[in-house]
């Protein structure tokens, strides 16, 4: 069951870290225009002639792509921070980036610094990179495992909290304005500040403290805390029973979990998972709704109102798939979410190519943006981050979520470089090619992917044996480890080896 305890540290890190994400990814829409003219005057008033056109698309393009640069980045200092300072320790240490981030952005006006604006978002980005991977990992150990779906999506969750907030705050007639931007981009410190003040009080993840620390009387007042009950000797028993089948292996680094065998297609699949969920277009699909709204005829005043209506569906749509995600499990929400976008991408070529010439296509168009919004949210965007935390042991997740975060991050980087070059040369029939990758990763996830909910993360690892044609030598190693283990689990083992 879902204690007070479990709802607090999976509320308290995902506002904390990936609020700031989702915040972070919309923040400087808005007030573009605003921070452009920031950049000019600055410019004029250093150098005495203004700012040609080219510079300034140049340094624009900078401050937009250096968030998912940064992340990438963020992404290759998880291996080694989550191993060396915990989960729980790594996610504190990363507030830092995000405060003096966030005192940098508020400042740059004060301080006539653009500079400072595209070095603190290269800082975000890092802090991005970690908490999108590292929050996750932390929640999914912590989580039971008839919860871990519902609690791994959590994360997500406040991402799309988080693109709300910035689009409601980012309104011309609140923070979205030439006097409000520096404190809009500024107050992205407040969340970390208050994950400093209260995440201490929680306890680190119960895995990471048993199987990387070998600390069982703090495993073991960790879960107990977590679960609101004292009885925690069977999760304990399993975690024993993940630490000796993958003894021999001791920690993977990224090297070694690429060429062994033994994790060859949960490799593949996350890789799959996580290029299909930013190259199927959802930064294109954002990008052009602003435009599909204005051919729609919605005067240009109120876009921003459509865009807040946008968001909130997001929100509205990744809140469900925290509640369906135990009862329908992970395959059939990304099976349906990527169909969902491959249909909307196709209807959505033919609605933009056919707007000028049948007056009702817009509102098509309109309706595709909006099925697409919710497709992606169901699945495909909550489900990748939970299924690496599932189909990875103890020694091989840290890798794992650093290669699947890096992958993240260099596609959303690709897609912000490509898309405007693919939009210029194809137009319309861009969304073609989203079409493709959509259809591409769920016949991949129909072919390959298995169903993960309500599994131990070994009944999981057992599955995924069978098609990396390996053999887990589990059950030796119980009769000749667990007779050097604690008394209590000799006993138990015998039963729970036997349970499905």
């Amino acid at each position: 069951k879902m204690t007070i305890p479990l709802a607090l540290v999976a509320l308290i890190s995902a506002f904390g870290s990936s609020f700031q994400y989702g915040y972070n990814v919309s923040v400087i829409n808005s007030p573009a225009p605003y921070m452009q003219d920031f950049y000019n005057q600055t410019y004029l008033d250093r150098t005495g002639v203004p700012m040609n056109s080219g510079f300034q698309t140049l340094l624009w393009s900078l401050t937009v792509s250096m968030f998912p640069l940064g992340g990438f980045f963020g992404s290759l200092l998880v291996w080694p921070m989550v191993n060396n300072c915990g989960r729980k320790g790594t996610l504190l240490i990363n507030n830092i980036f995000s405060i003096s981030a966030a005192i940098l952005m508020g400042t740059s006006e004060l301080a006539k610094t653009f500079e400072a604006i595209i070095i603190s978002r290269f800082i975000m980005g890092i802090y991005a990179g970690l908490a999108s991977n590292v929050v996750p990992m932390f929640l999914g150990e912590m989580s039971p495992r008839n919860l871990r779906g519902a609690i791994g999506i959590v994360p997500q969750l406040f991402i799309t909290v988080g693109i709300l907030v910035a689009q409601i705050l980012g309104l011309h007639s609140i923070l979205g304005n030439a006097e409000g931007w520096p404190v809009l981009l500024g107050l992205t410190g407040i969340p970390s500040l208050l994950q400093l003040l209260m995440l201490p009080f929680f306890p680190e993840s119960p895995r990471y403290l048993l199987l990387q620390k070998g600390n069982e009387e703090q495993a073991r007042k960790a879960l107990q805390r977590l679960r609101g009950w004292d009885d925690v000797d069977d999760e304990i028993e399993e975690m024993f029973q993940e630490g000796q089948s993958e003894k021999e292996e001791g920690q993977f680094s990224v090297l070694s979990l690429c060429t062994f065998r033994g994790l060859r297609w949960q490799l593949i699949s996350i890789i799959v998972m996580m290029m299909g969920q930013q190259l199927s277009g959802v930064n294109g699909v954002f990008y052009y709704a602003d435009r599909i709204f204005e051919s729609a005829g919605v005067p240009s005043n109120s876009i921003q109102y459509v865009t807040v209506s946008i968001g909130a569906i997001n929100v509205v749509m990744t809140l469900l798939a925290v509640f369906i995600v135990e009862s329908l499990g992970r395959r059939i929400l990304l099976l349906t979410g990527f169909a969902l976008c491959c249909a909307s991408c196709a209807v959505l070529t033919l609605a933009l190519n056919l707007q000028t010439t049948v007056s009702w296509m817009s509102y098509l168009s309109i309706g595709c943006v909006i099925v697409y919004i919710i497709g992606h949210a169901v699945g495909p965007s909550p489900v990748p981050s939970v299924m690496i935390t599932e189909m990875f042991l103890q020694s091989s997740r840290p890798a794992a979520f650093m290669v699947g975060g890096s992958v993240h991050w260099l596609s959303n980087f690709t897609v912000g470089l490509v898309f405007l070059y693919m939009e210029a040369g194809l137009g319309p029939y861009s969304f073609l090619i989203f079409c493709a990758i959509c259809l591409a990763t769920a016949l991949y996830i129909f072919f390959i992917v298995p169903e993960t909910k309500n599994k131990t993360f070994m009944e999981i690892n057992r599955i995924m044996a069978k098609r990396n044609k390996v053999e887990i030598q589990e059950n030796k190693e119980e009769l000749k480890d667990f007779c050097t283990a604690p008394d209590r689990l000799v006993e138990r083992t015998t039963t729970s080896s036997s349970q499905p």
